[in-house]
C-alpha cells in the first residue's frame, strides 16, 4: 500500500523533475513526525495536539474497532464551527481556523470554498493539513494497511476522516496519480466494507482501469461477486469487460491466451449491454460518436431504453457515463464496443432469452437506492447523476463537511440549545455556508414555487461575491510557539 503521490510520480517524470530543489538545505531542516498519508509543510502552522484522540473500542475476530473522540476543549470549537456554519458573516470560519488551524471540518469547509475559486493547490493543502491532523490522532494498532482497521461511519467524529480522505483521493487523480488514488480508495473501503457508506465499489473499477490495474480488478469481482452481487452494478459489469479487452490487447500475451481473453471480454461487453442497454446512447453522447441507424432505430437502445430505466439505475448509469467515458474513447475500444452493439442486436432479434431475463430483473430490482450511493452521487459532482437524484435529496440543504449524514447517527455529545436571534429567514450567507458543497438550494417556506429560480440566480450571484470578498482576506496566523515543544527527530522523506 503506496500512499505518496511523490512516489507515482518519480516513476512517471524522475525524482529531479518532482523534487526539483524542495528539498531543505540542512541547517535550516525542520523536523517533522513521520506520517503516511502527508509530507507536513514549513508553510503549515506549528502543529499543536487539536484534541482528537483514537481509543481501541474492541477486537473481534482479528477485526479491530476504532473511533475518534474529540475532547472537551475541541468539542467548545466544533460548537463555535456550527455557528459559523449557520452565521451571516463567512469570516468566522476564517477567524476559527486562524485560532485553530488544524479544525478538521473547518479545513474540509474552507477547501470546498478554495475548490469553487479554482485555487486547487490551497484547496489540496487544506485536506493533506486535516490528514496530517488526524494520523497524528491515530491510536499505535490503527493500520493503514492490513485491512483489518475498523471505523463506523455512523460516529459524526469517524466522518470527517472518511470525506478527508475522499477528497484527497480525488485530488490524487486529478492530479494524474491514479494508482495513489487507488490505494486510497482501497483504504477508504476497508475501514467499512460491509456498509461501504461513501460507495467505494462505484469508484474503484474506474480508478483499476486509469492505472491499469485489470488483474486487480477482476480478481476483486471474483472474490466479491457471491456476496455483494458486483455484476448487478452497471460499473462492474461494463468494467471488467474493459478489463478482458485490455488484457487482449497486451503484446507480450501469447496468441491462444490473447483469443481467450477477447471471448471472455466479447461475453461480458454483450451481457452488461442486454442488462443495461440505456448505458449505450448516454455513453456514445459524450465520447461524440454517431451510432449506426440500425443502433439509433432500435427499440432496444433508443429512447425507450432510458426511459423505462428505474430511478435508481438513472442514477447508477449517468454516474458511471459521465465518469468513465475517456476510457471508452479509443479508437480500438470504441470499434470493440460497436462490434458488441451490432451482435446483441441480433440476439434481441432473435428472441434470445437472456433478454428477456434482464428485463424482469431491471423492473424488479434498482427501484429506490440506498443513502449512501444517494451520499457517492453528491460527492461525485457529476451533474448528470446529481440531476437524476430524488427530490427527498435535492430539497434538503447539503453540508460540505457532513453530506447526507445516516439517519442513525450515533452521537457522542451534542450542541447546547441557544437562543437564535432574529427572524428564522436565512441570509445569503448564511445558506452559503449551511448548502455550500456539494449542491446548494435555496429554501425558504414562504417563497413561491414560481419565483423561487429567479432568486436563485440571484442568490448564486451573491454567492460567488461573498466567496470572493472571503478568498481575499484569508490570512493564517501561525500560534505561538513553545520553546520547550518536543520534536520528533524524524524527517519525512
Amino acid at each position: 500500500l503506496n500512499l505518496n503521490p511523490e512516489t507515482e510520480l518519480k516513476r512517471y517524470f524522475g525524482a529531479r523533475a518532482v523534487l526539483g530543489d524542495q528539498r531543505p538545505r540542512q541547517r535550516n531542516r525542520q523536523f517533522h513526525r513521520s506520517t503516511w498519508m502527508t509530507n507536513p509543510k514549513d508553510s503549515w502552522p506549528r502543529f499543536s495536539r487539536p484534541g482528537i484522540s483514537m481509543p481501541l473500542l474492541e477486537t473481534k475476530e482479528g477485526t479491530q474497532y476504532f473511533t475518534f473522540e474529540h475532547s472537551r476543549e475541541y468539542q467548545q470549537v466544533q460548537f463555535k464551527f456550527l455557528d459559523a456554519v449557520e452565521s451571516m458573516d463567512p469570516n468566522n470560519i476564517v477567524a476559527l481556523l486562524q485560532l485553530n488551524p488544524y479544525h478538521i471540518d473547518s479545513l474540509l469547509q474552507l477547501s470546498d470554498v478554495c475548490r469553487i475559486q479554482e485555487d486547487q493547490e490551497m484547496a489540496r493543502d487544506l485536506i493533506e493539513r486535516a490528514l496530517h491532523s488526524f494520523e497524528c490522532a491515530f491510536h499505535p494498532l490503527f493500520s493503514l494497511t492490513s485491512g483489518t482497521s475498523r471505523l463506523d461511519y455512523l460516529r459524526p467524529e469517524n466522518r470527517a476522516f472518511y470525506l478527508a480522505l475522499y477528497k484527497h483521493m480525488m485530488f490524487l487523480e486529478k492530479r494524474g496519480c491514479p494508482r495513489t488514488a487507488l490505494e486510497y480508495c482501497k483504504l477508504i473501503l476497508s475501514l467499512d466494507p460491509d456498509s461501504d457508506p461513501l460507495c467505494m465499489l462505484l469508484l474503484i473499477d474506474f480508478l483499476a482501469l486509469r492505472s491499469r490495474e485489470y488483474q486487480f480488478l477482476l480478481q476483486l469481482y471474483q472474490d466479491w461477486e457471491e456476496h455483494r452481487n458486483l455484476s448487478q452494478l452497471p460499473n462492474f459489469a461494463f468494467s471488467t469487460a474493459l478489463c478482458y479487452f485490455h488484457l487482449s490487447q497486451q503484446e507480450e500475451v501469447d496468441h491462444e491466451e490473447s483469443n481467450k481473453q477477447r471471448h471472455k471480454a466479447n461475453q461480458m461487453l454483450q451481457l452488461a449491454l442486454i442488462m443495461f442497454p440505456g448505458v449505450l446512447m448516454p455513453l456514445l453522447d459524450l465520447c461524440t460518436v454517431q451510432p449506426d441507424a440500425t443502433v439509433t432505430s432500435h427499440t432496444f437502445f433508443g429512447p425507450k431504453s432510458q426511459l423505462e430505466q428505474p430511478p435508481a439505475l438513472t442514477q447508477l448509469t449517468a454516474l458511471y457515463v459521465g465518469r468513465t467515458y475517456n476510457l471508452w474513447r479509443e479508437a480500438p475500444v470504441m470499434l470493440w464496443l460497436e462490434e458488441s452493439v451490432q451482435e446483441v442486436l441480433h440476439r434481441v432479434n432473435d428472441k434470445d432469452p437472456r433478454v428477456e431475463e434482464c428485463q424482469n430483473k431491471r423492473k424488479q430490482r434498482y427501484q429506490s437506492a440506498p443513502r449512501n450511493i444517494h451520499r457517492h452521487v453528491l460527492l461525485s459532482e457529476i451533474k448528470e447523476a446529481i440531476s437524476s437524484l430524488p427530490l427527498e435529496v435535492t430539497t434538503q440543504p447539503v453540508m460540505g463537511f457532513d453530506p447526507l449524514p445516516p439517519l442513525d447517527s450515533l452521537t457522542s455529545y451534542t450542541r447546547p440549545q441557544r437562543q437564535r436571534a432574529g427572524s428564522s429567514n436565512e441570509s445569503t450567507l448564511s445558506l452559503f455556508f449551511r448548502s455550500l458543497l456539494p449542491n446548494f438550494n435555496l429554501q425558504e417556506e414562504d417563497v413561491e414555487v414560481a419565483r423561487a429560480g429567479q432568486e436563485l440566480n440571484q442568490e448564486l450571484n451573491r454567492l460567488l461575491v461573498a466567496m470572493r470578498d472571503m478568498l481575499a482576506n484569508i490570512r493564517f496566523q501561525e500560534p505561538p510557539r513553545e520553546d520547550n515543544e518536543l520534536r520528533d527527530e524524524e524527517e519525512w522523506d
